[in-house]
């Protein structure tokens, strides 16, 4: 098992160095279409964004596992109309868990507190110091419908692929020179 497992962290390390050479114009191209597919998915998505302090686009987020699992993609901070940096997500996993899939992620920073706390960490990982909500798209949806009580919300939307099991996860999202 502990093969196993060194093995897989090994594989996992050497296919998100290699999905990490992305260039700004790449990930900008890539996130302008992701976010045209969301506001395509989501009733009143390009209202929501309108009105949001910031949001992290990861266009492009590839998820794979067996026992051992791993979670890669780049993105862009978006405020103001404006690019604000780049960001690369990570999450490792273990647990009984198989797949492959490929996913679109934003993470849209609802309250100013929840923004300032993004830019001032050197490493953000989901729920730590803000409150973060789950929003899985996989059809056409209304945000009417969505209470926006929490700081930020993380919309899941444009998913190829299965993934399937349970397992235990870390992550972390955090700032990358482009």
């Amino acid at each position: 098992m502990k093969k196993l497992f060194f093995l897989s962290a090994i594989l996992i390390s050497l296919s998100t160095a290699t999905l990490s050479a992305k260039d700004a114009t790449v990930i900008n191209a890539e996130a302008d279409a992701a976010i045209t597919k969301f506001y395509a998915t989501v009733d009143g998505g390009q209202d929501f964004l309108s009105k949001v302090k910031g949001y992290v686009i990861f266009p492009v987020v590839l998820k794979g596992g067996f026992w051992v699992g791993g979670e890669y993609g780049e993105g862009v901070l978006r405020s103001g109309g404006a690019n604000q940096g780049y960001y690369s997500t990570t999450t490792g996993s273990l647990g009984l868990q198989i797949g492959l899939q490929q996913k679109s992620v934003l993470i849209a920073f609802i309250s100013q507190r929840a923004y300032d706390n993004f830019l001032a960490s050197t490493g953000w990982e989901g729920g730590v110091g803000v409150t973060a909500n789950a929003a899985i798209w996989g059809a056409t949806r209304d945000l009417s419908t969505l209470s926006l009580e929490s700081d930020s919300i993380t919309f899941v939307f444009d998913e190829v692929g299965l993934m399937a099991g349970v397992d235990a996860q870390v992550g972390k999202i955090q700032k990358i020179e482009r």
